[in-house]
């Protein structure tokens, strides 16, 4: 039996014209993240495997990438919190006006340290080249296997519990809630580490199929936005689950037939910060 923060849309105050403004920003900052991603990555061609470029060109991609796929989910989250600050404010307990950008920096913050261990993970893994992964090999079936991963995931009690803190905050915000600035800081990195809980697997499915593809970059936020937002949690998470099978075992079996995917057959030489740093295996 699912718990009771997944078995119903989460009820929360009327929102008023403060959190309505935030919404329209997050949504916003949302849009101009897809826009900035698409451009970044205009004429590139996304394969598992392929060459992440220098790290400061990944780090800005990627936190870019976290504001279009995250910001729309994380909305509720954002909105709850500023509430809370503004009561706490009303009440003269220090919640500072910049508290609710600074909550959203500290999210942000813990998925920016994702991208860097996954950067370093993909980086270490190229060093090593182990002969058996290559795509005519072992490469196609490690692919499908992060993928089916990322679906058994989806239907353990690691990620019920974290999809319930993502999805009913309310409790965490209150019984965590620290003043200040730096509290601001904290209790949005570990919001952010409840969602890296909840979504990681899903993140890894992107990376297996392509981390810098517009397209599937819009279906994992798809699934993300659809368990975290809709009132039906486990149909969701299990659809999802049964998605990412069918997408993991396609790409074992049958890649060229599958819509988006493009297939590494080549590494393409690269300099180390340009727009074109290594970013795809050309077909």
């Amino acid at each position: 039996m699912e718990a009771a923060g997944l078995t119903r849309p989460r009820s929360t105050p009327r929102v008023e014209r403060p959190q309505l403004a935030l919404v329209a920003a997050l949504l916003g900052l949302a849009v101009a993240a897809w826009a900035l991603t698409d451009n970044r990555m205009a004429g590139m061609e996304s394969t598992p495997g392929m060459d992440l470029g220098g790290l400061g060109f990944y780090v800005t991609v990627w936190v870019v990438m976290m504001a279009a796929m995250m910001f729309p989910s994380v909305a509720p989250t954002v909105t709850m919190y500023d509430r809370l600050r503004a009561g706490h404010r009303a009440k003269g307990r220090g919640a500072a006006p910049d508290a609710t950008a600074i909550f959203v920096a500290g999210y942000l913050v813990i998925w920016t340290a994702a991208g860097l261990l996954a950067y370093g993970l993909l980086e270490l893994g190229r060093e090593l080249d182990p002969a058996f992964l290559a795509w005519d090999k072992g490469g196609r079936w490690l692919t499908g296997g992060v993928i089916v991963m990322a679906a058994i995931y989806q239907v353990t009690p690691w990620k019920h519990a974290c999809l319930v803190k993502c999805r009913s905050p309310m409790m965490f915000l209150a019984e965590r809630w620290r003043p200040g600035r730096d509290g601001a800081l904290a209790l949005g990195a570990r919001h952010g580490a409840w969602c890296l809980g909840c979504c990681w697997a899903l993140m890894s499915a992107l990376f297996a199929v392509g981390v810098m593809s517009i397209g599937w970059m819009a279906l994992i936020a798809a699934f993300i936005a659809a368990e975290k937002l809709l009132p039906w949690p486990r149909s969701t998470r299990y659809a999802v689950a049964i998605a990412l099978l069918v997408l993991g075992f396609s790409v074992s079996v049958a890649p060229a037939s599958l819509p988006g995917f493009a297939e590494p057959t080549g590494q393409a030489t690269h300099d180390d910060g340009g727009h074109d740093a290594g970013m795809q295996m050309m077909r």
